[in-house]
């Protein structure tokens, strides 16, 4: 079912990126840890810009802290989408399966996020209109992680390159905490999303891995701002020291 989930899940989020949403959503950690005192960090960036950073380190045998960290900042001619989140988290982490490759692990964590959009409409190359909406909010998430180190092999230029794959259910709520349009107080809105992330891995090294992420965005209240409208499509760099 999984493997079903990863190529309709990209489908979906073709419906919802073209909505408007004051909530923009980080690349999650998926660090797979495996014993105390390994290190994961990572980053990611997408075709819009936004650039994500995850860090976690295992405290002991079976739990883990986790930060993570997004910025934005996407100008364009009738839309300007600016944004930043922070996120802090920790949890439970095992190793299963007959040779302890195949990872588990269950975070919790809260975040605070700012976004600033401007809306501008033209017509006949004049600006008739400008909408300026501002809003900071809180977060926090539930996620659980599953992911497999049974590494395949992709072979180029006469090199195999071992491959892995991972996937995340992540369950967050955003809670806006101020809300302006054009400077004025607007009502504050809240939503509970749930994002299925999927990620596939190539190692480089022992240590360097390239990651493809994709994941979608549902929301599951009907909210006018705090919506559902962006996913994630990214690349990126994944460091995993001191692991089994």
């Amino acid at each position: 079912m999984i493997k079903y989930l990863r190529y309709t899940i990209p489908v979906l989020a073709l419906f919802t990126a073209s909505c408007s949403s004051v909530y923009m959503p980080n690349v999650p950690n998926t660090p797979m840890l495996s014993k105390q005192g390994e290190f994961s960090g990572g980053g990611h960036i997408s075709l819009k810009g936004n650039a994500s950073i995850n860090g976690a380190y295992a405290v002991s045998d079976h739990i883990g802290v986790l930060f993570s960290g997004s910025r934005m900042n996407n100008e364009r001619k009738s839309k300007d989408f600016g944004h930043k989140l922070i996120e802090i988290g920790g949890g439970y982490f095992d190793t299963f399966g007959p040779d302890n490759n195949r990872i588990i692990e269950v975070y919790a964590g809260v975040g605070k996020g700012w976004s600033d959009i401007t809306f501008r409409d033209y017509k006949d190359d004049i600006l008739i209109s400008n909408e300026v909406q501002e809003v900071d909010y809180r977060k926090s998430f539930l996620q659980v992680n599953y992911s497999s180190k049974k590494k395949n092999n992709l072979r180029l230029f006469g090199t195999d390159f071992p491959i892995n794959y991972g996937t995340a259910l992540r369950i967050s709520h955003i809670t806006m905490d101020r809300f302006f349009i054009n400077g004025v107080v607007q009502p504050k809105e809240d939503n509970v999303f749930f994002e299925p992330i999927f990620f596939t891995r190539m190692a480089l090294s022992k240590t360097f891995q390239l990651q493809y992420t994709t994941s979608s965005n549902i929301g599951l209240k009907n909210r006018k701002y705090m919506s559902a409208g962006n996913s994630i499509f990214t690349v990126g760099v994944v460091v995993n020291v001191g692991g089994k």
